[in-house]
């Protein structure tokens, strides 16, 4: 007997039919609770992954569909001189033809066209844009200023699954310049296969404007108000952690130590250490900091894990007194820091690495990407 899954894509509607015996469970033993709830699970996660793979697909085609009337529209304006007009009639004869179908409006001709004049001739970010959705695209084109953040953003939407809200919400708060300015010794403290992925999951500064916190508050202040927005704080974090606790009891000997917020980055497969001080950086920091990851490493970590990491985010920071600290720190570590009203961080201007420094850290996350797979 067939039995048939159906589904709706939003785009296609797809079949997917199991063969297989169907006979109900008629036997005189009773019903193995725990095998058919494996059984359950391994049909769901089976059917999601058929899902996503679909979705997937379709996104494919869609963005490639799109790119190609761009192209058109780009070759016959170049040959035939169309202006407005002719996008707007066409425009309307295709939504005639294709009643319901959305997307063919004269504006949405228009950024096709402009879609693939940005990357017609740029053979390394062509490829990538059919990797991500198309208003995804969209919001990088009409947001970057430049190829190497284009490239920067469409590689980390590809990376974490970022929605539409999140990636705008990445942009706005500079994760490209803070992302490539974040102190950390991470290049000699962890290994080879995951530290440019680690740089890039950590910002230098983090806007934490949704906690509704005045300018003046203290350490514990912060730390309950980002429990109650624990979600928008993740999101801010990168979108990648799951939350294990706050105050994180450590048992050393007969004493207790506690970590102010540990995290759980689900990419790196690492635990993930946060201070969080209210005031300057100051170098002791980076000891207490060590000290806890060395605990977490020896009492906390599981076999398959990956050194544990320490970000430890102030209200400020003298660049050169991180550096110099950071530089003989033996355990993974990153000092950001945070601001609680959104504005542009002015005092970074200057400072990004050159674009070949950029271009080797990208091509080195691919790798340790690929690596990580």
């Amino acid at each position: 007997m067939v039995q048939r899954l159906y589904w709706s894509d939003g785009a296609t509607n797809r079949f997917f039919t199991w063969y297989g015996m169907t006979k109900e469970l008629k036997t005189n033993k009773a019903l193995n609770t725990k095998q058919y709830s494996e059984l359950l699970a391994d049909f769901k996660n089976r059917i999601k992954s058929a899902q996503y793979t679909a979705l997937r697909s379709a996104n494919r085609e869609l963005v490639q569909l799109y790119w190609d009337l761009g192209r058109l529209i780009a070759e016959r304006q170049e040959k035939e001189k169309w202006g407005k007009s002719v996008i707007k009639k066409l425009a309307r004869d295709l939504q005639i033809t294709f009643p319901g179908v959305r997307g063919f409006s004269d504006q949405n001709l228009w950024r096709m066209r402009r879609f693939y004049a940005k990357y017609a001739r740029n053979e390394k970010l062509s490829p990538r844009v059919i990797e991500i959705s198309w208003s995804n695209n969209i919001v990088i084109l009409d947001s970057c200023s430049d190829d190497l953040e284009r490239e920067f953003y469409l590689r980390m939407t590809k990376k974490h699954g970022w929605s539409k809200n999140m990636l705008i919400h990445q942009i706005e708060s500079q994760t490209f310049k803070n992302t490539l300015n974040s102190q950390t010794n991470f290049d000699k403290a962890l290994p080879a296969s995951i530290s440019n992925s680690a740089k890039l999951s950590f910002k230098d500064e983090y806007i934490f404007d949704f906690l509704a916190l005045g300018e003046q508050h203290d350490e514990s202040e912060l730390e309950g108000a980002i429990l109650k927005k624990v979600e928008q704080f993740l999101r801010e974090m990168g979108g990648t952690f799951a939350f294990m606790g706050r105050q994180y009891r450590l048992q050393v000997d007969d004493k207790e130590y506690f970590i102010d917020l540990l995290l759980y980055h689900r990419k790196l497969k690492c635990l993930v250490a946060l201070e969080l001080k209210v005031g300057e950086f100051i170098p002791k920091y980076v000891g207490k900091m060590q000290f806890y990851l060395t605990a977490l490493d020896d009492l906390v970590r599981e076999e398959n894990e990956n050194p544990s990491i320490g970000i430890i985010i102030c209200k400020s920071k003298s660049r050169t007194i991180v550096e110099y600290t950071l530089r003989e720190a033996k355990r993974p570590i990153g000092v950001s820091t945070y601001k609680v009203v959104s504005s542009l961080p002015t005092d970074l201007i200057g400072l990004l690495p050159n674009p070949e420094q950029i271009e080797r850290l990208l091509r080195a996350l691919e790798s340790s990407n690929g690596e990580m797979r």
